[in-house]
């Protein structure tokens, strides 16, 4: 705890957990806008954002309520699923094209990196949909859990649905 007069304190974000400030500065340096996903206890939220000086402007944004009222995810299947991330992703991507954007960097936040996570669902649906984002092949979900064949057969008709409208609404 810093409290003498030569010494300074922290960032509140720092001390409070909430930002990797060495993290962040290395995802600014490329200079690509950072496409954030997090996921909530309810749902997950993608959103490409670009940073300026005042503050962060985000360019897009998509999460899973808007991916149960404007495409049509049933009502009944969980919008933090992997399926759900992963059309989650496909329609922040779509928006992201729509708006003149084709390459982000993928920004995890403090999210542990493990493979086949949602965070990384939501980044095989970026991939798909067409934007450029860096990545490794071996850290994407299973074709089947994308599909979602590990939750229901519902599931996947219900991701081919939502696909094709995302691609019909962008």
């Amino acid at each position: 705890m810093a409290h003498g007069k030569r010494q300074r304190r922290r960032f509140k974000r720092r001390t409070s957990g909430h930002t990797d400030y060495h993290r962040r500065l290395k995802l600014l340096r490329n200079g690509a806008p950072r496409a954030v996903v997090r996921v909530t206890n309810t749902q997950v939220i993608c959103q490409l954002v670009a940073y300026q000086a005042d503050g962060d402007l985000v360019l897009a944004a998509t999460d899973g309520k808007a991916l149960r009222v404007k495409y049509g995810w049933p009502a009944g299947a969980s919008t933090k699923s992997v399926p759900a991330a992963y059309c989650t992703g496909f329609a922040l991507a779509k928006l992201a094209q729509k708006a003149g954007h084709d390459e982000a960097v993928l920004d995890i936040g403090l999210a542990a990196s493990s493979r086949g996570s949602r965070v990384f669902a939501a980044l095989k649906g970026m991939v798909d949909a067409g934007l450029g984002v860096p990545h490794s092949e071996d850290i994407f979900p299973s074709e089947d859990r994308l599909a979602g064949a590990h939750i229901d057969d519902s599931i996947a008709g219900a991701v081919e649905s939502t696909k094709t409208a995302i691609e019909e609404a962008n």
